[in-house]
């Protein structure tokens, strides 16, 4: 029997296969050694594939082991040219610490507020950002935990024509249970954000996490170089969690708490 062979060499179970055909339909199979031998020897053996009118045809291995792909014409008249290649492995997946491992994230008694004092903060959480980011990831974000049941201090909820931002700002901080941070190229650039930034550092306990860093199109590296104590912070990264992911992670740990 003619047919075209490809000695695909040890491969790990779940390999994917491409198989790519020119011309003619033709018997795709994907083989192990034991099963191939089979094959070619005119044996009963097993196989993966089947007759294929289109391609790329797309074959994945079931175990570990040597594999191989025959292509024939059994039953068609014609011709066909193949190609085969292995497909890369997927990288490994993103592994996240969860937000509920850090048992410091939430101070009950929020920024700024006297240990000794019974007092329930206002809000569940304070954001600070910049305003280039409001349409792409603050608003949503703010919105999202807002209809959530989360108690949110976010300018556009909170500020009135005639505030103080200052004040505002020192309102909420000193109000809220822990504050998100929105790190950006933008964020670095402004000093409004600079000023909650320190506000939210100085008042939050030495030795805990009470802050959530969120970078968005922002490097390490530029995280590094803006402030290397926020760098080291568990944060999400948009480019990773998309805004309600973030939102569903940050009010389980709320309203769980």
């Amino acid at each position: 029997m003619n047919f075209t062979h490809y000695d695909l060499g040890n491969l790990d179970k779940g390999r994917m296969v491409e198989i790519i055909l020119q011309g003619n339909a033709a018997n795709v199979q994907l083989l192990d050694s034991s099963n191939f031998n089979n094959y070619r020897n005119g044996r009963q053996y097993r196989y993966i594939g089947g007759l294929a009118k289109k391609s790329p045809i797309r074959l994945q291995t079931t175990h570990s082991g040597h594999w191989h792909v025959a292509i024939d014409l059994r039953g068609m008249r014609g011709s066909v040219r193949s190609s085969v290649r292995v497909l890369p492995e997927a990288l490994p997946e993103i592994k996240q610490i969860p937000l509920n491992t850090v048992p410091s994230l939430i101070h009950n008694r929020g920024f700024g507020i006297d240990a000794d004092v019974d007092t329930t903060p206002e809000y569940d959480v304070f954001i600070s950002h910049a305003s280039e980011d409001k349409d792409e990831v603050v608003r949503p974000l703010a919105t999202a935990l807002r209809n959530k049941g989360i108690k949110v201090w976010y300018d556009e909820f909170e500020m009135k024509i005639g505030d103080s931002l200052r004040r505002k700002i020192d309102k909420g901080l000193a109000n809220s249970k822990f504050g998100i941070v929105v790190i950006s190229k933008s964020f670095i650039k402004k000093g409004w954000t600079n000023y909650e930034l320190d506000g939210i550092i100085t008042k939050a306990v030495s030795g805990e996490q009470i802050i959530l860093p969120i970078w968005h199109n922002i490097t390490k590296k530029e995280v590094i170089e803006f402030s290397p104590s926020l760098a080291d912070k568990l944060a999400r990264n948009t480019a990773i969690n998309t805004v309600d992911e973030i939102a569903d992670e940050i009010a389980e740990l709320i309203l769980n708490e």
